[in-house]
């Protein structure tokens, strides 16, 4: 059996060519079972999350500690365990967290293909951990970014992801003022905890994409109802928009939203049976929420290169 660290992960699996696995993933026949969702503590989630195509099956375990950054730790940590379904035995088992930071980035930027302006150039980046890099490198994958604008709400706190940026060829700006930063954006990509809204539908400007992956129970949000209101929603699955898509779930109960006006998921725009944007002056959002199937596209491929 392989054992894949997360740097040979990172090798083996460059942004662009997980989002073209995830592509071919939604358009594959791959059972995705309802994932175990867990509070195991006040601070700990526990995901289980099977998927298996003809090929292979493959567990996903991952624990979202909220409180691991004060301890200078990770806040999602796991593990992924990749099996042949000839044989039934484990052929691989990899970094979970890299593999999880990767496609969920990659899910963002499938997305954008089809939802973001071809011509866009500026990205911010709402939340500056530890998934803040790998989205600004998917999405750059898809579309000509050249300035990107990071937002923490305390600005200290982005300063190591701007250094970490500096030799990416970006210019790069730490936004203070996050009004100011949304006017400039094309795409508008958040990857928080929050359980209150930090963007503002009045402060978008026409032709924004925006990339919601952070919130991930019910009761979390990124955005404010007049955000989702503005916008043509997308969403990666419908089955999970509906159960833990906090900003949609929390629009609608304010009457902002109706769950049925989601335009379309990852399923319809891979395989071409939903449109994506229309035209350069609609607002588009996509909400991730996350699926076994993204985990199992991109094992397997990881798997076939290393």
């Amino acid at each position: 059996m392989k054992i894949i660290s997360a740097d040979q992960l990172a090798e083996a699996a460059p942004y662009r060519d997980v989002v073209e696995a995830l592509r071919q993933g939604f358009r594959d026949d791959i059972a995705t079972p309802p994932r175990h969702h867990h509070d195991t503590s006040p601070v700990a989630t526990l995901l289980l999350m099977p998927a298996w195509s003809k090929a292979f099956t493959g567990l996903k375990s991952v624990v979202i500690k909220t409180d691991n950054p004060s301890l200078g730790l990770p806040t999602v940590i796991g593990s992924y365990l990749l099996i042949d379904n000839r044989t039934g035995a484990p052929v691989a088992m990899m970094d979970g967290t890299e593999l999880t930071r990767r496609r969920t980035a990659a899910a963002g930027a499938l997305a954008a293909d089809y939802l973001a302006r071809q011509d866009s150039q500026t990205l911010l980046m709402v939340g500056t951990g530890a998934l803040a890099p790998h989205f600004i490198r998917a999405h750059a994958s898809v579309r000509p970014i050249k300035t990107v604008l990071l937002y923490n709400r305390n600005p200290a706190k982005a300063e190591p992801l701007a250094r970490e940026l500096a030799g990416d060829g970006f210019k790069i700006e730490i936004a203070g003022d996050l009004e100011a930063a949304m006017a400039k954006a094309d795409i508008i990509s958040c990857a928080t905890t929050s359980t209150t809204p930090i963007l503002r539908g009045d402060w978008l400007k026409p032709g924004t994409h925006i990339d919601l992956a952070g919130a991930f129970k019910p009761t979390m949000r990124e955005t404010d109802g007049e955000t989702v209101a503005r916008a043509r929603v997308y969403v990666d699955t419908r089955e999970g928009a509906e159960t833990e898509a906090g900003d949609l779930l929390q629009a609608a109960a304010e009457g902002k939203f109706r769950m049925e006006n989601v335009q379309g998921d990852l399923f319809g725009l891979c395989r071409g049976k939903t449109a994506g944007r229309r035209n350069r002056e609609e607002i588009t959002l996509f909400k991730s929420c996350g699926t076994a199937l993204e985990d199992l596209a991109a094992a397997v491929m990881v798997y076939s290169r290393s």
